[in-house]
């Protein structure tokens, strides 16, 4: 069986009550605190895809480095976005539950649990 692998941020209340869900689902996830330990350009390249996202789609545009480094240019590209947020993980909203070949958003945290279904 695949790894249920979590890009948490501990001070996000939404993260903390997806990884929540997700024990008390019995699992046990791998926990990334991506703040600390930032994914990669092509990590975040491959979890877009799991998620059938743009980067746009996974950016909080209210961050102050989104604005202070110009991210709402439409001109920029996939690569230049992605590279923004491989650099400044902030930007990277949260959670990302990654499961197998699919991913989710825990936007609400109960988004996640399909993700597990039929285990």
């Amino acid at each position: 069986m695949s790894k249920v692998i979590i890009w948490h941020n501990p001070r996000c209340s939404k993260s903390r009550a997806t990884l929540s869900l997700i024990e008390q689902h019995g699992l046990d996830p791998e926990i990334v605190d991506y703040l600390k330990t930032p994914p990669s350009a092509d990590e975040i390249k491959s979890v877009l895809k799991k998620l059938r996202m743009k980067p746009r789609d996974l950016m909080r545009k209210g961050e102050q480095v989104y604005t202070d480094l110009g991210l709402d240019n439409e001109k920029l590209s996939d690569d230049q976005l992605v590279a923004a947020m491989a650099e400044n993980p902030i930007l990277i909203e949260r959670p990302v539950v990654i499961f197998g070949a699919r991913a989710k958003l825990g936007r609400p945290p109960e988004d996640v649990l399909d993700l597990f279904t039929g285990l």
